[in-house]
């Protein structure tokens, strides 16, 4: 009976090594780190490259004065190492004030993650064992303005920042035609919102988290949309948001 034990014993270990040499966890939604995006990154504009603190590899563009992501982050951990909390259950995310992190229809499917990131809350973005990975930080409110008026103000700037065609983005209604001349390379991301349900116009939005609150309740979001081009506005640190990082 021993003797079976061990050998039961044995093969979970083998099989568990297994599963870990290849980059996954168990009961989890993290990536292998050769997990295949299908953004569509501007081919006239020459990227760079940075690592987060999983080993995680992303597009990075410089646009006039800043170094920004091109990809949405998808860490599971702070710098430090510390896990961010996965949390699928809709009562429990609104009842958050710790930092958490979602995909889009909790999925776990690995290219959607690598080419959308992950969603997190602002007690993320807030948490001083720092989501950003190191040279990096979370853009504050004015970093985004500066941004938005050098691509030349909140009605044009988005069309510069959405990236082409419709494989990701639903056809703009009224905001400008996507032309993605500032290789940002913005995916649709939309939110996990008041309801905690991920928004079904998900092919129409993108919101990024801003690292200055508004107020106790709220935060600055920068957002590109379809239907209106570009805007900086305010909302609950309870939603989720994709985040995308700026060099220091």
């Amino acid at each position: 009976m021993k003797t079976i034990v061990k050998l039961q014993f044995y093969f979970l270990l083998i099989g568990l090594i297994a599963i870990l040499s290849n980059g996954c966890t168990l009961f989890d939604d993290s990536i292998p780190k050769n997990c295949t995006s299908t953004a569509i990154f501007n081919p006239s504009l020459v990227y760079g490259t940075m690592t987060d603190q999983e080993g995680n590899t992303y597009k990075t563009i410089t646009i006039g004065t800043q170094t920004w992501m091109a990809e949405n982050l998808r860490t599971t951990t702070y710098r430090d190492g510390s896990p961010i909390p996965r949390v699928k259950d809709e009562k429990k995310w609104e009842e958050l004030s710790t930092g958490a992190r979602c995909t889009y229809e909790n999925t776990t499917d690995k290219d959607t993650i690598c080419t959308y990131g992950r969603l997190y809350n602002w007690y993320t973005v807030s948490d001083s064992r720092n989501i950003a990975p190191e040279g990096w930080h979370i853009p504050t409110r004015a970093e985004w303005a500066i941004l938005r008026d050098f691509l030349g103000g909140e009605d044009v700037a988005g069309g510069k920042m959405r990236e082409t065609g419709t494989i990701h983005w639903d056809p703009p209604t009224t905001a400008t035609i996507a032309t993605n001349e500032s290789g940002f390379t913005a995916l649709p991301s939309c939110s996990r919102g008041v309801l905690n349900i991920i928004s079904s116009d998900y092919r129409k939005c993108a919101y990024y988290w801003s690292s200055t609150e508004y107020e106790a309740p709220n935060a600055w979001i920068f957002s590109l949309t379809t239907y209106y081009d570009s805007g900086i506005l305010i909302s609950k640190k309870t939603d989720g948001f994709a985040i995308r990082c700026i060099k220091d």
